[in-house]
């Protein structure tokens, strides 16, 4: 370290929140990491978020409760937060900036990243095409994930989203063992919550593919603003190093955004949509777009981010924004949830722009592309008929309305509904689609070619 790195600054501009500003520094870089030390001798780590001439603005993970504005010193490491990266870190749990949770030893490696990380090039990208197989039929079947895409799953409160992240993460590994690993990234979540997962992955015999990074509920609110860029570095190591294809699951999204609009209320900035920070679509974008393909590169990133919906709002800014800059959505239903579908998936609400790229003869089979557009087409007239239905009653519908009745409940109920234990190869998957579809009378399917209903509609499905 330099003389002029190492120099240590005695007192503090200003205290608000979680947020310290100093001011006569010299040489000062955004990004870069600061060691605080309180009166008492107590060391805290802290990023600096903004420089204004002679003026730094830190965030101070461990919070400032304790820090005085004249005994507080202040040292800039001259550098950005780093990460030690190395294949090592397989089968560990950390904590959100990095620190070992389990029993190991401190992260090492044969180099230390810059977490910040960078976007990766849209010139240098290649297009996701190969389809991976999750085992839940409403993904597989009508939201299809293909390796190198950003999907998250939309929930809300009292909905099973950390079953379904378990359970993806747990059967697309079973799938997809050699050259494969999966990046948890949890931010705010409960003691419970983590101990569930990690159960959950040790029971599955799956945690040696897996690292999870978790900042929990008490721990600092400002660390979750690390944590997903500590999860992301590890993840392009193993993809773009190592040539291993990465699912990386961050949740909560609410909760790191919550974090980002009390942070910037700290900083007295201009609030944007309720509170959140005007560039958090920016911030966002940072770490969505570090997930993908590179041309050249064997490996992959693919990221399923998880938030709460506050009030279910799916227009609220959280959700809003995520969905403008990743490929699609799956949101989860209170309705279905009640009416014991598990996972309880909205198909109609949910999206995979990517889907048709990685699905069809050769990758899936012929005739998913058709048989997915007709299990929308005939998910969508089941709706229209339950809200007539809602209107003049159930016995007043035509023969041909009751038959699509029965197709929307076989749908729920069989496909879309499944165990959390259950891992559905395609073939079942789609067989399961053509199953629903017999309740129709075959005129009715239209969006499937003549030889795909002579080859999977009657008996040799039912």
């Amino acid at each position: 370290m330099s003389a002029q790195r190492a120099k240590e600054y005695l007192g503090i501009e200003n205290i608000a929140g979680p947020v310290i500003s100093i001011g006569g520094v010299e040489g000062v870089g955004f990004g870069e990491l600061a060691e605080i030390r309180s009166r008492t001798g107590e060391v805290r780590m802290g990023r600096v978020l903004e420089v204004d001439g002679s003026r730094a603005v830190m965030n101070v993970f461990e919070g400032t409760e304790g820090l005085s504005t004249g005994e507080t010193r202040v040292r800039f490491a001259g550098e950005p937060m780093r990460l030690p990266v190395s294949m090592d870190m397989l089968g560990r749990v950390f904590d959100g900036t990095g620190g070992p949770r389990d029993d190991g030893p401190p992260p090492s490696g044969e180099e230390a990243r810059d977490v910040n990380g960078a976007a990766i090039n849209p010139a240098r990208r290649a297009y996701p095409r190969d389809y991976i197989q999750t085992g839940i039929s409403a993904i597989d079947g009508t939201n299809t994930l293909v390796r190198g895409q950003k999907l998250p799953v939309f929930s809300g409160s009292g909905l099973p989203h950390n079953e379904l992240a378990a359970q993806i993460v747990m059967q697309s590994t079973i799938e997809e063992t050699e050259g494969f690993a999966v990046v948890f990234a949890g931010m705010g979540i409960k003691h419970d919550e983590a101990q569930f997962f990690t159960d959950a992955f040790e029971n599955a015999g799956v945690m040696s593919h897996v690292t999870m990074f978790l900042n929990l509920a008490d721990d600092p609110a400002e660390e979750r603003l690390v944590t997903p860029r500590c999860a992301l570095t590890l993840a392009e190591y193993f993809a773009f190093d190592r040539g291993m294809h990465v699912l990386v699951v961050m949740t909560d999204m609410t909760n790191y955004c919550e974090s980002l609009r009390e942070v910037s209320a700290a900083r007295e900035e201009v609030p944007s949509r309720k509170g959140y920070p005007g560039y958090m679509y920016t911030d966002l974008a940072s770490l969505y777009e570090r997930t993908g393909r590179i041309r050249g590169k064997e490996g992959s990133i693919t990221q399923i981010p998880m938030l709460s919906m506050p009030s279910m709002d799916i227009t609220h800014p959280i959700p809003d924004l995520t969905a403008y800059i990743t490929e699609g959505q799956i949101v989860l239903s209170h309705e279905l949830l009640r009416n014991g579908v598990y996972p309880p998936i909205d198909v109609s609400l949910s999206l995979s722009r990517l889907m048709k790229d990685g699905i069809g003869e050769g990758r899936t089979r012929a005739d998913h592309p058709n048989l997915q557009s007709q299990l929308y087409a005939t998910y969508a007239e089941v709706r229209r008929i339950r809200a007539l239905a809602s209107i003049i009653g159930e016995e007043e519908l035509s023969e041909l309305d009751k038959q699509y009745l029965e197709a929307g409940r076989a749908f729920e109920e069989r496909f879309v509904g499944q165990g959390q234990d259950e891992n559905r190869p395609i073939e079942k998957t789609l067989d399961l689609g053509w199953q629903v579809l017999s309740s129709l009378p075959a005129a009715e399917l239209h969006r499937v070619t003549a030889e795909q209903v002579e080859q999977y509609y009657g008996e040799g499905i039912l």
